[in-house]
């Protein structure tokens, strides 16, 4: 792996080697949340999920990204309704209406790939559909313009776009990142335009795109257990994400679920 160094970040520029592994580290990944998505129903836990993704992790030799970082006591973030990020899997029992969003990462022969899935629990509003989809939209719509020689400020300018046309908000506090043998590595990717353009992509960098977004206000706010972010003013709030890599001609989902 090389490392470029552009603005005081140092980004890892991936051989193709390097990229093999994180194909197959996004792969297993993919497997897991397709395998998640498929029992989340009215009825299920948290905790349930935490478990299943544990099992999984196990049959396919790979090791959590989440368990353990900065003292994170589970396998995947599940987070429901108001709900942000990191929440913590509990027995809290999901609800017909809900949605959810299960962010998990995974290492694979060091390499780490990170994916969010949002799914709405049973029978969910017209209106809670369309909030979900805005979401995707805002994704596929940054991992259809990446390719080398744009900046991630592009990226950063579709998915605010996309997503404030619709009436709804980017988180500002979280944003995407850069991945390999680290799970956060540069560069940041935000979901917002910021005054620094950021990096030009180039071949074999490696990075998670993750719009953060809620239904109201963007403003967030840390719950009890030092974990958890809820929206201030208790809207829903969904993430979606994928770890891509920068090709030649443009990017490749790593982290694609088998139905895709």
């Amino acid at each position: 792996m090389q490392i470029w160094k552009e603005n005081g970040m140092r980004i890892g520029i991936k051989d193709a080697s390097e990229i093999k592994l994180m194909r197959e580290s996004g792969r297993i990944l993919g497997i897991i949340l397709n395998e998640l998505e498929k029992i989340i129903s009215p009825g299920i836990s948290c905790l349930d999920l935490d478990q299943k993704s544990a099992k999984l992790m196990k049959q396919f030799n790979v090791i959590s990204s989440f368990k353990g970082y900065h003292g994170f006591p589970a396998t995947i973030c599940t987070n429901i309704n108001n709900q942000v990020v990191h929440g913590i899997p509990t027995n809290q029992i999901l609800k017909e209406g809900d949605i959810i969003t299960v962010d998990c990462g995974v290492i694979y022969k060091q390499f780490h790939s990170d994916s969010a899935i949002q799914v709405g629990v049973g029978k969910i509003s017209e209106e809670n559909k369309k909030f979900l989809l805005t979401a995707e939209k805002a994704l596929s719509k940054a991992i259809e313009i990446a390719k080398p020689g744009i900046r991630i400020n592009k990226l950063s300018a579709i998915i605010q776009s996309t997503v404030e046309k619709k009436g709804y908000s980017v988180i500002r506090e979280l944003v995407g990142h850069g991945i390999g043998k680290s799970m956060h590595e540069d560069p940041p990717v935000p979901n917002f335009i910021t005054k620094d353009q950021g990096p030009i992509l180039r071949p074999g960098m490696t990075i998670a795109i993750e719009p953060i977004i809620s239904m109201g206000k963007k403003d967030i706010k840390l719950s009890n257990d030092g974990w958890t972010y809820v929206t201030k003013d208790n809207s829903l709030a969904t993430q979606v994400e994928h770890t891509i890599a920068i090709t030649e001609k443009g990017s490749e989902i790593l982290t694609k679920r088998p139905k895709y």
